[in-house]
């Protein structure tokens, strides 16, 4: 009977953990945080700080600000050319922060980062930490994305929201963290209201007609190269042209 009782306990021991578990996940993609991982305290702050400063430096003079994770990180180290070419001509500024979750982005923007800009459009992906650092349920990534976009409209009411689906990994379609991926992209995409928030998939620009992710474009499955920022820049070109162009 002591045995029973005992294993009894012990259920609705692990019962409870589990029960809890699934609300404190859900608050953390929503509450704004900062990057506390021990690889990424030595540089986090400083960087928030540096984009503070280009944010002031650009001013008003900023037409375009792309916000995410290491994916828009990258422009600055493996696709600087691409942003020259494309985006130097719209005095664009770039805050995207490796490793940064949902809620990471929305302590960086309660925190400065787009105030005294007022860009024509605001391009934003994040998530994909968040899916794959947390392993998190997709409907828990797509509210701490919309958290993301609510505080976007509030302190930049004059830009367009141009929303992106998170980019594929993983070298196939089955990939588990590339299907949940896009089963956030599925939500998300209903974030769009074709006023103030417009949704964007580019990502079979990126695939084989199989749905094969090349290390040539992404070497490490995750990340673009050089080839890959070209693709991102050229695909989202005539998307961009559209929102920036006078209603």
């Amino acid at each position: 009977m002591n045995r029973i009782r005992c294993s009894v306990a012990v259920c609705l021991a692990v019962l409870q953990l589990a029960c809890c578990a699934a609300p404190l996940e859900a608050s953390l993609s929503v509450t704004p945080a900062t990057l506390n991982e021990p690889w990424a305290v030595d540089w986090w702050m400083p960087r928030h700080e540096k984009k503070l400063a280009e944010a002031r430096a650009l001013g008003k003079s900023a037409e375009v600000v792309f916000i995410g994770d290491s994916i828009t990180h990258g422009w600055e180290d493996r696709g600087p050319e691409v942003w020259e070419r494309y985006y130097k001509p719209m005095h664009a500024l770039g805050l995207g922060f490796s490793g940064d979750r949902t809620e990471n982005v929305l302590w960086r923007l309660q925190h400065g980062e787009v105030d005294g800009i007022a860009p024509k459009v605001a391009v934003l992906m994040i998530g994909t930490n968040n899916t794959g650092h947390r392993k998190e349920d997709p409907k828990t990534t797509a509210a701490g994305i919309r958290r993301d976009i609510e505080e976007l409209r509030q302190r930049l009411p004059a830009a367009k929201i141009l929303l992106l689906a998170i980019f594929p990994r993983g070298e196939t379609a089955d990939d588990p963290l590339r299907r949940i991926n896009e089963q956030v992209n599925g939500i998300i995409a209903g974030f769009a209201d074709n006023r103030q928030v417009y949704f964007l998939n580019l990502n079979q620009e990126f695939l084989t007609a199989d749905g094969r992710l090349s290390t040539d474009i992404m070497p490490d499955l995750l990340h673009p190269n050089q080839k890959g920022y070209e693709i991102w820049a050229r695909a989202m070109a005539p998307e961009l042209k559209r929102l920036m162009a006078p209603d």
